[in-house]
């Protein structure tokens, strides 16, 4: 069965920096609708940040890359984001434990991480939030992996319910942080940080391709 190493870990955070860098004026338009109109940008400047300091710090497992990765985030990117992402990948180090990632452990670490996001901003389904694109996408990575698939297949079934659920944030009204204030004028706006955990969830698939263990059974 294949694993993901941390040389999947490695290169996922890498491509998240890269696709985060590439949206991020697109990111920020996103956030200028129903925020302060900086998310982009403070996301973009904490994964440069993170991304330097991996690649000169070793790492022997994606716990490991996951950890580095909360502690950069919480330091660098201002706003919720920071604490948010920050704390989704502080539990995903913990989920991860001291080894690869099969298809239940990725499953696993995803649901982790939105648990983290839940506890930390206080959110729920609905309310037009990163967590309408990280709950759906754990949930889909952990009915993929009980029906046996493998951990590419894990991550394709999430990133695609990340997408939809960013999506499906455009009509509602927010009922937290600053778009909360906004009302019924929230409404046709999708929610930035749902988009970038889209951005960044989808940023995973071709990192496993290379960061992927293969073992025989038995």
């Amino acid at each position: 069965m294949s694993t993901l190493d941390v040389t999947w870990a490695r290169a996922w955070i890498k491509a998240c920096a890269e696709d985060v860098a590439n949206h991020r004026v697109a990111l920020n338009e996103l956030d200028r609708a129903i925020g302060d109109g900086d998310h982009g940008q403070n996301l973009d400047r904490g994964l440069s940040a993170v991304t330097a300091t991996l690649a000169q710090t070793p790492t022997d497992t994606p716990g490991e890359v996951f950890r580095l990765v909360a502690t950069g985030l919480m330091s660098a990117v201002g706003g919720a984001a920071g604490p948010l992402y920050g704390t989704a990948f502080l539990r995903a180090a913990k989920a991860a434990g001291t080894g690869g990632l099969d298809a239940t452990g990725l499953a696993q670490v995803l649901a982790a991480a939105v648990q983290g996001i839940i506890d930390r901003g206080r959110a729920e389904p609905g309310d037009k939030t990163m967590v309408d694109a990280w709950l759906p996408a754990a949930d889909a990575a952990r009915t993929a992996a009980q029906e046996g698939a493998d951990v590419t297949q894990v991550l394709n079934a999430a990133a695609a319910a990340a997408a939809q659920g960013a999506r499906d944030t455009e009509p509602w009204v927010a009922r937290k942080g600053r778009a909360s204030y906004l009302g019924e004028r929230a409404r046709g706006h999708r929610d930035p940080g749902a988009q970038s955990s889209a951005l960044m969830l989808a940023a995973a698939i071709p990192a496993s391709l290379a960061g992927a263990e293969e073992s025989a059974d038995g």
